[in-house]
């Protein structure tokens, strides 16, 4: 029974409706590629999970509970917008198309720690300030939309030349990814956070203030007080041994990223988007289910005959009332001529037969599910094709024109031979020609007409389906106009 269930569910679809799943769940999975790792993707699947509850409670009839999760969806969705919109316009104000369609961001690899830590040592020396930036897993393309895109070869001296004083990209920061300097002299995002302590100046502010809208870990050198802090987490951990800098670097971006790591990382991006696939396929039911509406149709019966000497003589219904449901554009735009019931003789036997009209006698377009069938059986008379001879007789219409009298008919040939269903021809000992008018015949002669079959489901043989009536006409004698 659950099977049965499960395929009325699931049948008729179209290839639309696939389609329309797939790139749904396409959205929604670069969704939580964009946002993954950040406190709005937590939110959104809160709110999933209030949905999922308020369409269950809606299904066992629980009202209150359901109109509860639906208030608490709305304001949900209205405090996602507020609370999070600096990561939402992030993801908006995002530079590449690429990114935003089909890129996936991996963690940091790769990254030289080591040249880092030096160039880090020499500025913090040197009390030049720097930011540096490395993006994790969730990239930082949708937070940062400033800078110059250099993609430069990473050194020490490099990284010493960008922020050196009076340089042209010495005021932003340098984001470091796959073992280059992609871009420098980009902006970060300020954080509000009221109670960072005062010895922090701007730069540790806006350290902190793209940590808080990405997992990126962030390098530090002050300018007035010459010491290195990393930043993760929206903590700031001030260092002052090189190893200890280098050490920390590797256990935030775990150095060169081993292939178990990016297995793990494919397995978690495979299971999320078999998961948005599940979500998308669930709402689409939801919604498309919840649009049905109802329609009657009269559909014709057809009945396959693959028996050419079984005939149909008679039939107890010649159409079926079908009851179908469906979506509601689908059903405005349904037609007559795409539904049909085929029902099969095979099988039968001459005489009266009941057959039953099942889901499988019923064709119907992708989408539009079966609800009833009435009537739901229909009786079939059916009879053996048989062939019997039978004599021909002319079938005349009207009279002569006076004075004239048809003294002999011969029908050439006397018999033809007729074929029909057994039980019908049982009745038949004659079969008439079409109707000859007498008016227009003046003198002897023959003319050819056609049979008529009566029934019409009787079939004369090929070579005779027209016969010639040869006739005699003479004038009526005197003493026959006096009797008469």
């Amino acid at each position: 029974m659950p099977m049965e269930q499960l395929s009325l569910l699931f049948s008729g679809w179209r290839w639309q409706d696939m389609l329309d799943i797939v790139f749904n769940a396409y959205i929604l999975f670069r969704l939580y590629v964009l946002f993954r790792g950040t406190n709005i993707l937590r939110v959104i699947m809160a709110v999933v999970a209030m949905w999922i509850l308020g369409r269950s409670a809606n299904a066992m009839g629980l009202v209150i509970t359901n109109w509860v999760m639906q208030g608490v969806i709305t304001v949900a969705t209205f405090i996602i917008i507020i609370v999070f919109r600096n990561e939402i316009s992030g993801v908006v104000r995002t530079r590449s198309f690429g990114f935003f369609l089909w890129e996936i961001p991996r963690t940091q690899n790769n990254a030289p720690m080591r040249i880092i830590t030096d160039a880090a040592v020499k500025l913090a020396e040197s009390k030049i300030g720097a930011l540096i930036v490395m993006p994790l897993k969730t990239g930082v393309d949708s937070i940062i939309a400033s800078g110059v895109d250099i993609h430069a070869s990473l050194s020490r001296e490099m990284l010493v030349s960008i922020f050196w004083p009076n340089a042209p990209l010495h005021d932003g920061a340098a984001v470091i990814q796959g073992g280059k300097i992609t871009r420098a002299g980009t902006i970060l995002p300020l954080s509000q956070n009221r109670h960072l302590a005062s010895k922090y100046g701007t730069r540790h502010r806006a350290a902190l203030g793209l940590t808080e809208q990405s997992d990126a870990l962030v390098i530090v050198v002050s300018e007035e007080r010459g010491k290195v802090s990393l930043v993760k987490d929206n903590r700031i951990h001030e260092v002052r041994d090189p190893d200890k800098i280098e050490a920390l670097i590797k256990k935030y971006i775990g150095g060169p990223e081993p292939a178990k790591k990016m297995r793990r990382q494919t397995r978690e991006l495979l299971v999320a988007a078999m998961v948005c696939l599940l979500c998308t396929t669930g709402l689409w039911l939801s919604f498309s289910r919840g649009m049905e509406t109802l329609a009657n149709y009269d559909v014709p019966i057809e009945f396959m005959n693959s028996d050419k000497k079984i005939n149909i003589i008679d039939t107890s219904a010649s159409r079926s009332r079908l009851l179908i449901s469906g979506a509601r554009p689908l059903i405005n735009a349904l037609t007559l001529d795409q539904m049909s019931i085929k029902i099969s003789l095979d099988g039968t036997a001459v005489g009266k037969n009941k057959l039953a009209i099942t889901r499988q006698n019923v064709q119907l377009p992708p989408g539009i599910r079966l609800k009833n069938i009435e009537p739901d059986q229909v009786d079939v008379t059916l009879d053996a094709m048989a062939e019997k001879r039978v004599s021909v007789q002319a079938d005349f219409s009207g009279k002569l024109p006076d004075g004239l009298i048809m003294t002999s008919i011969s029908v050439i040939p006397e018999t033809v031979k007729i074929s029909g269903g057994g039980l019908t021809l049982d009745n038949v000992t004659t079969v008439f020609t079409e109707k000859i008018p007498l008016e227009n015949l003046t003198r002897s002669g023959f003319v050819n007409a056609a049979l008529v079959m009566s029934p019409a489901t009787l079939r004369p043989d090929e070579k005779h389906k027209k016969v010639q009536i040869r006739y005699t006409i003479s004038e009526r004698k005197r003493n026959d106009d006096t009797e008469s």
